[in-house]
């Protein structure tokens, strides 16, 4: 597997986004579960992504039965911030939080350190500087290596990063989701921040094969999966399908090497909970496109085309 580097953190240039094998998508197995993650280290895909809020809990659990002897091979990463009680939600960016949250998560992963800890959404009622100085002090006791953030704009991102440097942005970045390349790229390549595109397959869409059969599946809350909005993004997947066919190969490893083409300090974490697709989103790294075939798909999937927003609530994101 190809490595990339976020700033000073290295990781494999596909990741593994653990969310799903907990909760939103629908029932899953916990046994697979922990096959596929065991399988995405055997094919080298070694950057983890988890966080305290998945399955409440569970996923940073589950994650950690599947490294177990297997931790040096492993990038990990998890997030604070947003606090589950009494069935509702909210954002918690207090150093107090940051400091009981890290302590929780270290105790569910059984490591002594996380790779990369991000604050998973912020909340503007916590000044930037004092959440990114109370996670600064998390990296100078050792709990900690690297930070990042998830879901900022640039101007918070440069606050952020002039009180320490920020190892890597998460934000949602794929074919139908391009709003960030405006300014939040540009910021991030200034700053030296490396960037994790989440959703990179547009939360299943870009594979041209969604199923949506559970129904706590969120999609069926999502106002890109709402008749009318989907007809209209399936018509650009059965686009990028040709381009596939094209290029040699499936329509998710198109998607995923188009960002992987947008510079070296990209490094996408594609979600999934079976071994096949890990197998089929590592190979991946290695699908090369033209400038042709960028071109083509500039065409068909350009910024603010997608038809819907990303969620039922934009006030839950800061861009």
């Amino acid at each position: 597997m190809k490595q990339r580097q976020l700033r000073d953190l290295t990781v494999s240039a596909i990741g593994l986004g653990c969310m799903g094998m907990s909760e939103f998508y629908g029932p899953s197995d916990e046994d697979e579960s922990i096959a596929t993650i065991n399988r995405a280290l055997d094919l080298g895909v070694t950057f983890l992504d988890t966080s305290d809020m998945y399955g409440s809990g569970h996923n940073e659990q589950l994650v950690a039965k599947a490294i177990a002897g297997r931790r040096d091979e492993v990038q990990l990463a998890t997030k604070f911030a947003i606090r589950r009680e009494n069935g509702q939600r909210r954002i918690d960016n207090s150093p107090e939080w940051i400091r009981e949250a890290c302590e929780g998560s270290l105790r569910r992963l059984g490591v002594e350190r996380i790779d990369l800890y991000y604050m998973h959404r912020r909340s503007p009622e916590v000044p930037i500087e004092e959440s990114v100085g109370a996670m600064a002090e998390l990296v100078a006791q050792g709990k900690v290596a690297h930070i990042g953030l998830s879901e900022v704009n640039a101007e918070t991102l440069r606050a952020a990063n002039a009180v320490h440097p920020i190892a890597a942005l998460q934000s949602e970045w794929s074919l139908f989701t391009r709003e960030l390349e405006r300014e939040i790229v540009p910021a991030a390549r200034e700053l030296g921040v490396g960037l994790v595109p989440y959703s990179p397959l547009g939360r299943g869409e870009l594979t041209g094969s969604v199923e949506m059969s559970a129904d706590d599946d969120f999609r069926r809350s999502s106002p890109r999966f709402q008749e009318g909005n989907r007809e209209r993004n399936l018509e650009r997947v059965e686009r990028a399908r040709e381009i596939a066919e094209e290029v040699g190969c499936s329509p998710a490893q198109l998607a995923l090497a188009w960002l992987l083409h947008q510079g070296d300090d990209v490094a996408p974490i594609p979600g999934t909970r079976r071994p096949h697709r890990v197998e089929e989103n590592a190979a991946a790294a290695d699908v090369e496109l033209s400038g042709e075939q960028l071109r083509a798909l500039e065409e068909a999937f350009p910024p603010g085309a997608t038809a819907g927003d990303r969620y039922a609530d934009m006030a839950a994101v800061e861009l």
